[in-house]
């Protein structure tokens, strides 16, 4: 039997979780387990997930990582499925809307055979206009690019082509990992050198195009469009957020 836990990682994303839990909500395999980990949010996001947990057509649970960083409350939430039974475990974020199928693509991605999972990035709709999610399509497409060509990203020690990985649209087994030493405690970014991890240990990673979230464009609002694209091309963020609200 397959126990399926999405884990969403959350820091002061009381304008946004909502709508994310609810996208949730509206899956069409429903057969999951949702964990919420609150990373020390000092508004009321923990408050909407005990809302949303007393209505949730899923068994929702919360912890809190008291850790700052993304890395550190993904780690904290994967491993506590594991401990509690999980066989498939699937992330997003809490600004993300998986689509219907979400779910149902990353169950039968990994239980085809797939270590892990990692599926397509599309804008969401209700921040930017077509001229925006046209901007972030360009974006992903030329981090795709810079990710393949770059030497650190290929070499004998990896066991999988490198492919765009989202951290917000994803799903692996257990066994892989905890095999690859799970996600890196640290803040963002953290997507590739998790990504990377996980190549040099399975060439079992399959891009899934029906696995789709609607990301959230903020930062490009927050950074503007030259350090949005450094950031999506592993520049960082330089002096600005990683983390921008």
């Amino acid at each position: 039997m397959t126990a399926l836990w999405v884990v969403v990682p959350a820091y002061n994303e009381v304008a946004r979780i909502g709508a994310t839990l609810d996208a949730l909500s509206r899956q069409t395999d429903l057969d999951f387990t949702l964990l919420v980990v609150d990373n020390a949010s000092t508004d009321g996001t923990a408050e909407v997930v005990r809302r949303f947990a007393a209505r949730s057509p899923v068994p929702t649970r919360l912890v809190e990582e008291r850790q700052r960083g993304v890395g550190a409350a993904v780690d904290t939430g994967f491993r506590h499925a594991i401990a509690h039974g999980a066989t498939l475990l699937a992330r997003t974020d809490a600004d993300c809307l998986p689509r219907p199928g979400w779910v149902a693509a990353a169950r039968r991605t990994l239980t085809g055979g797939a270590a892990m999972a990692c599926g397509r990035i599309e804008a969401r709709r209700d921040e930017h206009g077509p001229l925006g999610r046209a901007v972030f399509r360009g974006l992903v497409a030329a981090a795709t690019t810079f990710g393949r060509l770059r030497p650190a990203h290929r070499g004998p020690g990896y066991r999988a082509p490198y492919r765009m990985h989202a951290g917000n649209n994803m799903a692996i087994t257990p066994a892989a990992y905890l095999a690859a030493g799970g996600m890196p405690r640290r803040p963002s970014p953290t997507d590739r050198e998790f990504l990377n991890r996980v190549r040099r240990h399975t060439s079992a990673i399959v891009h899934d195009r029906t696995m789709v979230v609607e990301n959230s464009t903020r930062r490009l609002r927050a950074y503007g469009l030259r350090r949005t694209a450094a950031w999506y091309l592993d520049r960082g963020s330089g002096r600005l957020s990683p983390d921008p609200r």
